[in-house]
């Protein structure tokens, strides 16, 4: 006997955002069938500001969601990553840090 697929009328949808760092909430909501990431943002009552996301992969709001999706809300970065790595390197010296942090005695740089 072969069994029917459950219908697929209904999503379920984790949507996730990060208001401030060490925050996190999620809305569990429920969809008709055929629901985008607006839809569901618009479910949770959060507004869509900045980018989104499902399971960590940037998507555009008109993207269509599946059953268990996570939809996912981005903040803005407060520093650029490439700035933040240049000046915490500045601080700490070249000695003490990545390759020179554990150098042998009397080895070349890097070693």
């Amino acid at each position: 006997m072969a069994e029917r697929a459950p219908s697929a009328s209904w999503l379920n949808v984790a949507v996730w955002r990060s208001p401030a760092p060490g925050q996190v909430q999620e809305v569990l909501v429920r969809l008709p069938a055929p629901a985008t990431v607006a839809d569901a943002l618009a479910a949770a009552g959060w507004p869509l500001v900045g980018v989104c996301g499902i399971w960590g992969r940037v998507t555009e709001p008109d993207q269509l969601l599946r059953d268990g999706d996570r939809v996912e809300l981005y903040r803005p970065l407060s520093v650029d990553p490439k700035l933040a790595r240049r000046e915490r390197f500045q601080r700490q010296g070249a000695r003490g840090t990545g390759l020179f942090a554990r150098r042998r005695p009397n080895s070349k740089a890097g070693y």
